[in-house]
């Protein structure tokens, strides 16, 4: 298939690769041309060309059965403004991805939008960093089924697979989705797949958080406060790297920990000034709308501001994983 895209970041410029992998071709655009270039270069058997405008890239798509543009920009109104413009490129039958970071409600908005124009609207959201090149990205996507049922050869692709993760016990007696074994899932309509991956963002906040606080314990353990007989000299990247070994918290996130910890047990490379890219604070409305309690989620949020006004070892940790998965350098 060929398919348009719109956004060559970290995560933008790493999913037209892999596609180009898989042999499908990819018209790119980047308001950066250096970027456009480079991701030109990168691609697989020249099945990428580069152009300087949306109008360029739609004009590229035509011939296609349906022209598919996905859109991966930074929530807001960068990616607003976006899909307004290729709304007015594009016509019926048409479909347009947006596989940002976007609230689901703006989501439900813009499908309600471009469906007067018979234009298609899904909504994917992309879990996998900067590491998705290789690994592959977890997709959960909202939006008509015949339109995600058209692309399903671009998810796969996308996609990480089954790989070596044992298969879940009574999943083929009972009626669930099999592509959700291969990284991707349908949710429902539009907005559900960027809420699903708000959910996700939330889960996140909270085990880091839980790692940060621990290792900050671990840390501190040798305190003057404490008796001395009380004190231990925790070594904590060993500690990381024995829990994942067939440790109950063994994931990626303590991967990254680990990684971190054995570059530099100090993390002095790190300010402890955790950002947080919205959808945390998307989760917590959520769960206000509905009445449904989210300590852990909501004191990970606020730990985030707090950090931007002193912060400790445990923030130095969330800093290291957040640089480990998706590349996030904070303000020293």
């Amino acid at each position: 298939m060929r398919i348009g895209i719109v956004g060559l970041g970290r995560m933008g410029g790493n999913i037209a690769v892999r596609l180009t992998r898989h042999g499908h071709s990819i018209v790119v655009h980047d308001r950066a041309e250096t970027v456009t270039h480079s991701v030109v270069a990168r691609a697989e058997a020249e099945r990428a060309i580069g152009v300087n405008s949306l109008e360029a890239l739609v004009k590229k798509l035509e011939g296609e059965t349906h022209r598919i543009v996905w859109v991966m920009l930074p929530a807001g109104a960068i990616t607003e403004s976006c899909i307004k413009e290729l709304g007015n490129l594009l016509s019926d039958g048409d479909i347009i991805i947006d596989g940002g970071n976007t609230y689901y409600k703006d989501d439900i908005r813009r499908a309600e939008k471009l469906a007067m124009k018979g234009i298609s609207y899904l909504d994917v959201g992309t879990s996998g960093g900067v590491w998705g090149l290789e690994r592959g990205y977890c997709m959960m996507y909202g939006g008509p089924k015949s339109a995600t049922d058209y692309i399903d050869p671009i998810l796969a692709a996308l996609a990480p697979g089954k790989g070596d993760i044992p298969l879940t016990p009574h999943r083929n007696i009972t009626d669930l989705d099999p592509r959700a074994e291969q990284g991707y899932l349908h949710c429902g309509p539009a907005g559900s797949g960027h809420f699903v991956k708000m959910i996700h963002n939330g889960i996140e906040y909270g085990m880091m958080q839980a790692f940060a606080e621990g290792f900050d314990i671990m840390k501190n353990k040798n305190s003057p406060l404490l008796a001395p007989a009380d004190r231990f000299d925790l070594n904590v990247a060993d500690i990381a790297e024995v829990w994942r070994r067939g440790s109950v918290v063994s994931s990626w996130l303590l991967d990254l920990t680990a990684e971190a910890l054995a570059k530099s047990e100090e993390l002095t490379e790190f300010s402890g000034e955790v950002s947080d890219s919205g959808e945390g604070r998307w989760t917590i409305e959520a769960a206000i709308e509905e009445d449904v309690p989210v300590p852990v989620m909501t004191a990970a949020l606020f730990t985030r501001f707090r950090s931007r006004s002193g912060n400790s070892f445990a923030e130095k940790i969330l800093s290291a994983q957040r640089f480990g998965f998706g590349g996030h350098v904070e303000q020293k």
